[in-house]
């Protein structure tokens, strides 16, 4: 038992560190290449999305649609002019000529680049959020080369909200945009076509501003109105589907979302892949829509206190990969825990205590049953010794041995297979949750989401994984097993070298407590020997 679960220790580790080091990197690369190719081109078409929308009392949660209902691509067009912006004391916006984000700028500084820069949301050689798509494609070539206009060129959103008027004129037809900007990121959007022409409005294209090598690679997550979420990354996205009864519909990535949401009722999400040259594979969501539509949107970073604020749903919008099930409750225990300190580093401290009290009448039990098979080791080697040929044989005398000693030789396993789960669910969290971007501990670590800089942490990770090794009862035998076990603690430091410090300092002060604890239970079970003796005797 303590060989596989050695192995599977050590394999978890490495598909962990590799997947999340190599795989992302590269794929960061890549995009930097596209990106770079994109520019150079900037006449080419931008993309051809938006199906035909579906009937709103459909039923089915998804439908595929056929390509011969695509509307036409946009035009070509010259660069962009600004004509209005809004400001708050979290962000700067700006509205380009089309009526789309043409600029989300972020002004925490946590939201900077390596250089200091602060960080654009907006990619602009991509589909920008709230663009319009005519299915008529004569009508969607005029609208691509007509400006509108704006009721206000500056706007201040700081203390209270702003509205803002877009309007187009297309010949006889008039579009209308009317945006309420709140302070904290958010929008109420409010469209207007005074025709039949179906139209077709998106949030854009998912922020690509995370170019670390943590990089986690997210495309859309649709949430529809019995709280199913479906997130669909690069590549997912075959051909159009229909979303009918969408509640949110979210670009998103690692840090940062645009998406549409509505708080009463739904809308259509018409899914389909991008069609720019280098981001092909990136799905790409719109709302099929004719006459009016009244959506909420939103721009920014996914904190999680001001999507309760919006809407506790939107919560949703923050996941965090396979773990999410446990990921989510342990954020939120960190959260109230964070209220309490008042600073992320000593949160986590605080959170790993608070997990090893509740792991710790198991850990009680599994590490109490080691020692006593540690005591057994000799007596166990003589059975071997002696019904080696017979495995049936010795494995019923091995229970019987453990059945009279009362010791279980799954206990001391199962405290550390528990570890496994927490491990990875909080390695989301703290790779994920935009609350630790940033978030400073102590001296030297300034951002518990980026990796030690001086590689403290990771140090002493192995040395009191070394020392906890050392203290813990074990019952190999094997030289080689044993050879490998103790190479674990330099395997392990390796690994954690360049993983958010945030998780490093977890794992670190889960050491330091199993060290406590196993001092502890080292004296119990001296402790139990003694009466165990007196009693004999």
């Amino acid at each position: 038992m303590n060989k596989r679960l050695l192995i599977a220790l050590v394999l978890s580790f490495l598909v962990l560190s590799l997947y999340g080091y190599l795989m992302p990197q590269a794929q960061g690369q890549t995009k930097e290449a596209n990106k770079t190719e994109l520019s150079k081109a900037t006449n080419t078409q931008t993309t051809a999305v938006a199906p035909t929308a579906p009937n709103a009392s459909a039923t089915p949660a998804t439908t595929k649609t056929p390509d011969s209902a695509t509307a036409p691509h946009a035009p070509a067009k010259s660069n962009s002019k600004i004509i209005a912006t809004v400001k708050s004391e979290k962000y700067t916006l700006k509205i380009d000529n089309l009526g789309r984000v043409d600029s989300v700028i972020l002004k925490e500084k946590k939201y900077r680049d390596d250089n200091g820069k602060a960080i654009d949301l907006i990619n602009k050689d991509a589909i920008k959020p709230l663009e319009i798509r005519f299915k008529d494609s004569k009508l969607n070539t005029l609208a691509f080369q007509t400006d509108y206009t704006a009721s206000k060129a500056e706007l201040d959103a700081s203390k209270s909200t702003v509205e803002l008027t877009l309007t187009q004129k297309l010949d006889t037809i008039t579009v209308t945009k009317k945006l309420m900007f709140y302070p904290d990121g958010h929008y109420d959007l409010n469209t207007l076509v005074d025709s039949d022409k179906e139209y077709f409005i998106t949030p854009g294209f998912r922020p690509t501003v995370d170019s670390s090598m943590y990089m986690v690679v997210r495309g859309y997550i649709i949430v529809d109105n019995k709280d199913v979420s479906t997130t669909l990354e690069d590549g997912d996205v075959k051909e159009n589907k229909i979303f009918n009864n969408s509640v949110i519909a979210a670009a998103e990535d690692r840090y940062y979302t645009s998406f549409f949401f509505k708080k009463d009722g739904v809308f259509n999400t018409v899914m389909s892949k991008s069609g720019i040259k280098g981001y092909e594979d990136e799905p790409i969501a719109f709302v099929p829509v004719k006459g009016s539509l009244s959506l909420l949107g939103y721009l920014g970073a996914k904190e999680w206190k001001v999507f309760e604020n919006i809407d506790p749903k939107l919560t949703k919008v923050i996941e965090f990969g396979w773990f999410t099930f446990l990921s989510r409750p342990f954020f939120k225990v960190m959260l109230v825990i964070h209220d309490f300190v008042g600073n992320w580093g000593w949160a986590i401290v605080l959170f790993t205590l608070l997990v090893k009290i509740v792991l710790f009448p198991l850990s009680y039990k599994g590490l109490m049953s080691m020692q006593k098979l540690k005591d057994l080791a000799p007596k166990m080697k003589e059975l071997k010794d002696k019904y080696g040929k017979d495995p049936a044989k010795m494995n019923q005398q091995m229970m019987a041995l453990y059945k009279k000693h009362g010791a279980n030789p799954m206990g001391g396993c199962l405290p550390m297979l528990l570890q496994i789960p927490i491990f990875f669910a909080l390695y989301r969290v703290l790779l994920n949750a935009d609350e630790l971007q940033g978030a400073p501990w102590i001296l030297w670590i300034s951002d518990l989401s980026r990796q030690d800089p001086y590689f403290v942490l990771p140090v002493l990770m192995g040395v009191t994984m070394y020392i906890q090794q050392k203290i813990t009862p074990n019952t190999m035998t094997d030289p080689m097993q044993k050879k490998i076990f103790q190479w674990l603690p330099v395997i392990m430091t390796f690994f954690f070298l360049t993983f958010p410090s945030g998780l490093v300092l977890y794992w670190l002060v889960n050491n330091i407590l199993t060290i406590a604890q196993q001092y502890y239970i080292n004296g119990a079970y001296e402790r139990y020997k003694l009466k165990a003796k007196a009693a004999q005797s």
